[in-house]
């Protein structure tokens, strides 16, 4: 494996969006949101990113040290919350939950801008002399983004570490750019292939992860594309569309 391979995607997101797909990936109600699932589950990802060597800002370990911190407010009677200034709930989670319906209202008009914007572009972006146009290149609609890519990979992670009879096979080399070879022949005859297919016949964590870096390289790159034809269904990898004229 490539352990010196780094991730570096412009897809990314902050921590604030993370917890938003979280809430709306288990459909749940922002307003009643559990400290203990939604830590929990933030804190797997951040684990994922490391697994996978993603940089991560500072900003999401930040978050992680805060719910942490409400977490343990939580589990302790209302006579023993720490005294804080200008606290005027005892549920601790009002102040997170205050946050994220601001941010999420931002981040509903923002999409909306940006899909008025792709109508006006038909979905094509205009070039910027000097500019890098993977860089600065928006998703595409029904196109997914990292946190959707990462729930995905755990799930594969998961059904591959649930197996009784996985072994790790010992002195095993995969490298990105094999994979990434591999990945583009997989979908070189046009016909999109589910996420999860991608992934069957492999029954080593170390493949999986390899194979994960590379898709992410492909998706940096555009040269293939990961989609969802609504949202939460099965993941689809197809080739990129040839560039128009």
């Amino acid at each position: 494996m490539e352990s010196d391979y780094k991730v570096k995607l412009e897809i990314f997101e902050g921590p604030l969006d993370l917890l938003l797909y979280l809430i709306k990936r288990d459909e749940l109600d922002i307003y009643e949101i559990s400290l203990e699932r939604i830590t929990r589950q933030y804190l797997e990802y951040l684990q994922a990113f490391k697994e996978l060597n993603i940089d991560v800002a500072g900003e999401f370990v930040v978050m992680a040290a805060n719910l942490i911190y409400l977490k343990s407010r939580s589990l302790l009677p209302v006579d023993q919350q720490p005294p804080e200034e200008d606290v005027e709930e005892d549920d601790p989670r009002w102040d997170l939950i205050r946050q994220l319906i601001e941010y999420k209202k931002f981040k509903e008009a923002a999409a909306q801008l940006q899909v008025r914007q792709l109508e006006q572009e038909r979905i094509f972006v205009r070039e910027v002399v000097g500019s890098d146009p993977i860089a600065i290149a928006p998703l595409r609609l029904g196109e997914v983004g990292i946190f959707q890519l990462i729930s995905a990979f755990q799930n594969v992670i998961k059904r591959v570490d649930a197996r009784e009879d996985l072994r790790e096979i010992f002195g095993e080399h995969f490298t990105v750019s094999d994979k990434i070879d591999w990945i583009l022949r997989r979908v070189g005859d046009g016909v999109p292939l589910r996420f999860s297919e991608l992934f069957a016949s492999m029954a080593s964590r170390v493949e999986i992860v390899v194979t994960f870096l590379a898709l992410l390289e492909l998706i940096r790159l555009r040269q293939v594309r990961a989609t969802q034809t609504n949202p939460f269904d099965e993941i689809e990898i197809a080739g990129a569309a040839p560039s128009q004229p």
